[in-house]
């Protein structure tokens, strides 16, 4: 109990001299984890029952050589694909965003630093220190989280294309 206490203290302490925007940060990257999360889920577990299933139905077709069998092959890879390819744009768009909102963080600490620089001159640079701690931490905390999305979301987007060219080459194209 005693170490998530000095867990909590320090992340207080980290938002604290952060800023606010560390809170908004914080939130796009869970989101984002726990839809890479899903993804991954959807890509080891689920995806596979699909496949089975689709390649079962398409086996057990007495046609799959005629124009209209070809047709309902690639409506099943189609949808296939589409559920492969789900949540993918909004994992991506929010790796786009983290460093944005960082850079809000950014704008805000500067804000503060010209705040103080107004009202108590630039002589005390003690009171600046805080604004400019303000500024750079949430831009190196939105790139931190912006990598740890990248890096991830290009392995799960090479995985969906893996697997969907293997729902391609299991079902035979006579």
């Amino acid at each position: 109990m005693l170490v998530l206490m000095e867990i909590w203290e320090s992340i207080r302490d980290f938002v604290g001299t952060g800023g606010q925007v560390l809170y908004v940060v914080a939130i796009a990257l869970f989101l984002m984890w726990v839809l890479m999360i899903e993804r991954y889920w959807f890509l080891l577990a689920e995806f596979p029952k699909m496949k089975k299933g689709i390649v079962a139905k398409w086996d057990a077709r007495q046609d799959t050589t005629s124009w209209y069998a070809h047709r309902i092959r690639d409506a099943w890879i189609s949808e296939a694909s589409e559920k492969l390819d789900e949540r993918m744009l909004l994992i991506k768009t929010l790796v786009a965003v983290c460093p944005l909102i960082g850079l809000l963080g950014t704008v805000t600490g500067m804000i503060a630093v010209f705040e103080t620089m107004a009202t108590q001159g630039t002589g005390n640079p003690r009171l600046m220190a805080s604004g400019i701690s303000m500024a750079t931490i949430p831009t190196m905390a939105g790139m931190v989280a912006a990598l740890s999305g990248v890096f991830f979301s290009t392995r799960l987007e090479a995985r969906a294309k893996m697997a969907k060219e293997k729902l391609i080459d299991s079902l035979p194209h006579h």
